[in-house]
């Protein structure tokens, strides 16, 4: 048997991980001396409530180490293969310790892939594994498969305000002050490099703006048809629907299931009301 597994920051609800027995190892955020287990203890609607209101700064933190060598010595013990899929190691520790854990262990039937995306992409490769996994395939032929289809997922993000990148000690005080002044929107952009990070690739004043650009990136990087677009928004659904109308526009099909909240491993980052898009590009 071949086990699909990720962590929270997929955004998946626990309802669609059981539908296609997907195992599942929590995040866990804190607001002081507050700990809960994402989408378990805390769901997506009250981490955005507490983080607008609450005076600590969430913090978070990956799946325990114990999750791991449960997970991997059971599957050595029975035979089974793994493919585990973490949110990038730009935004995680995730992937680094599931390594150590896979080297512990010492069983070749495990397969950790660094992912380089998180939330929607981190979806669409999980989507396309369990898709694999129930059409035959062994744990090496998905871990290929993973491999190559990371390199051509992408993802755009257009936030609200850059308060949580700042909080986050990810930008500067100059920075964080001149965009608040010029009412800026960034677009942050997901596709991520060899190590895992994202970079902002433009600014603009007013939202709209920003998901106008959004949509203009599919004249160039074109979404293979195979696969389904993803319109995340994080507690506001409002700026979703604007991305995908436009999306509409063009053509594009987006069904109310593709349209999803982002939870708060990657919500501590960008803030509420923001709007994303990922998808895999031809």
């Amino acid at each position: 048997m071949v086990i699909i597994a990720t962590d929270s920051a997929a955004d998946f609800e626990m309802n669609e991980l059981e539908e296609m027995n997907v195992t599942y190892l929590p995040m866990s955020v804190s607001f002081g001396d507050d700990s809960y287990l994402e989408n378990i203890s805390i769901s997506k609607e009250q981490f955005f409530e507490r983080l607008k209101t609450d005076e600590h700064f969430p913090k978070t933190s990956q799946p325990s180490p114990a999750l791991f060598e449960d997970l991997f010595n059971k599957a050595k013990e029975n035979g089974d293969e793994v493919v585990y899929l973490p949110l990038s190691t730009g935004l995680s520790g995730d992937y680094h310790t599931a390594m150590s854990v896979r080297n512990m262990v010492d069983y070749d039937g495990i397969y950790v892939i660094d992912t380089l995306t998180c939330t929607g992409g981190q979806r669409l490769l999980v989507e396309k594994a369990v898709k694999m996994r129930d059409e035959g395939a062994d744990g090496k032929t998905i871990a290929a498969k993973m491999e190559s289809l990371k390199e051509k997922t992408v993802i755009y993000t257009a936030m609200d305000t850059l308060e949580y990148l700042y909080k986050n000690g990810r930008l500067s005080n100059t920075a964080f002050y001149i965009a608040q002044l010029g009412h800026i929107k960034p677009i942050m952009h997901c596709a991520f490099d060899s190590e895992g990070k994202a970079e902002i690739v433009s600014k603009h004043i007013g939202l709209n703006k920003a998901i106008r650009y959004i949509v203009e990136r599919f004249d160039s990087e074109i979404p293979d048809p195979e696969y389904p677009i993803y319109v995340m928004y994080t507690y506001d659904k409002s700026n979703a629907y604007k991305l995908a109308d436009k999306l509409k526009e063009k053509g594009y099909e987006i069904s109310e299931k593709q349209i999803i909240p982002v939870g708060a491993t990657v919500g501590a980052h960008i803030g509420p009301n923001a709007c994303a898009v990922a998808y895999v590009k031809l």
